[in-house]
């Protein structure tokens, strides 16, 4: 009997005494996979990042009228791909492509766009329609669904603050800043009750929630070591810590960083190329550090922001705009460039016109990737083909 038999099995020969987490089912089901490591890392670009100057469709010439300032030179640019290439900062993520690795899906965005940094971030973090509102992520209420059982680190936000995407009715999820430091010891007294009051109840929830996950954190770093050296940034120390508990076997289902500074209105070119080259260098290191430890096949990297910038410059810079690429890296992906190419001279009132539905995005990733029907979180968008 070996364990992906044994996962496939155990909650039929029990009759349900033995609790397993839903997702230990689709484990046994899944080819190509390492059991109890198949995860998602998101990586969300704060201040709407500029994908026109990120996947550069550098052999039309709009591209050029419409961005006299800023555009870079088309001899300038990497990995280039029907017509698309990278910005010469994200030389790796060429070669992550060359290495059949990382896929592309243009033009994402949502209809009635908001330019809202605040209101776009919730409408991507809980997958709703831009005129509607909720107090669960849409990652959250996966977890609540997929860990019935209370699962504390099933989700974990490396953050100082908390991530509504990850928001459940229950704690699934853990907000951490420095796992290293992450050591809470007290009595566990998890059958007690603490009073009457339901919110009451739920507060010593998430203490105990807090500590089982600390326990949990400690046990998973004290059986893996960083195999490279990642660059000496926030973003890169995040993935280092990411790929540390997925390496010592942590087994939770997402995890969640992100990366600021990229609201460029301004001085663009300069800050622009310090961002994406610090988003390149740690992905890299993030994707160098998982392959060595032939884990890349069971994690897939999602890198996206709250959307793009307008296709015309500002003089310097660009404002708020709409549709932009989204990467996939990892998960044995196909490795492709979904969606046409940006058209520039069918624009909406000066913005990217969206191709793809963020939300058929996070449909094929629960589907595909976590074996799981992405209807029962309130997704109707259908999945896109071709991706994995």
């Amino acid at each position: 009997m070996n364990r992906r038999n044994f996962l496939s099995l155990t909650g039929t020969f029990t009759g349900g005494m033995l609790l397993v987490p839903d997702f230990l089912h689709a484990f046994g089901s899944q080819n190509n996979l390492v059991i109890g490591e198949q995860c998602l890392v998101f990586i969300q670009l704060n201040g709407g990042n500029d994908g026109l100057n990120t996947f550069i469709p550098y052999e039309n010439p709009l591209y050029y009228d419409l961005r006299t300032k800023i555009a870079i030179n088309k001899n300038d640019v990497v990995g280039k791909n029907k017509g698309m290439a990278f910005h010469p900062a994200l030389k790796d993520f060429a070669q992550m492509q060359q290495n059949g690795d990382l896929s592309v899906i243009q033009n994402v965005g949502y209809p009635e766009p908001v330019r809202s940094h605040f209101r776009s971030q919730e409408i991507w973090q809980t997958a709703t329609d831009s005129n509607k509102y909720l107090n669960e992520g849409w990652l959250g209420r996966y977890l609540d669904l997929q860990c019935k059982e209370h699962q504390p680190t099933a989700g974990i936000n490396l953050d100082s603050i908390d991530n509504l995407a990850l928001k459940g009715v229950e704690p699934n999820s853990i907000t951490v800043k420095d796992p290293n430091r992450f050591k809470i010891r007290s009595e566990k007294e998890e059958n007690v009750k603490l009073s009457d009051n339901p919110q009451l109840d739920f507060v010593r929830k998430i203490a105990n929630s807090v500590t089982e996950g600390s326990d949990d954190i400690q046990k998973a770093l004290s059986k893996s070591t960083s195999e490279i050296s990642y660059p000496k940034t926030g973003l890169a120390k995040n993935l280092e810590w990411i790929a540390r508990l997925v390496k010592g076997n942590l087994n939770s289902k997402v995890y969640y960083t992100s990366l600021g500074g990229f609201d460029t209105h301004d001085n663009q070119l300069d800050i622009h190329k310090r961002k994406l080259t610090e988003l390149n260098d740690a992905i890299f290191s993030f994707y160098t550090d998982l392959k060595k430890a032939q884990l890349l096949q069971n994690v897939t990297i999602v890198v996206f922001s709250e959307f793009g910038r307008r296709v015309k410059d500002n003089g310097n810079g660009t404002d708020h705009g709409t549709a932009a690429p989204m990467f996939i890296i990892g998960g044995n992906n196909k490795s492709k460039i979904i969606g046409s190419n940006p058209n520039l001279s069918d624009l909406d009132n000066g913005d990217l016109k969206h191709q793809i539905d963020f939300r058929s995005v996070y449909a094929t990733l629960l589907q595909q990737k976590m074996s799981f029907d992405y209807a029962k979180i309130g997704i109707k968008n259908k999945p896109i083909e071709g991706l994995f």
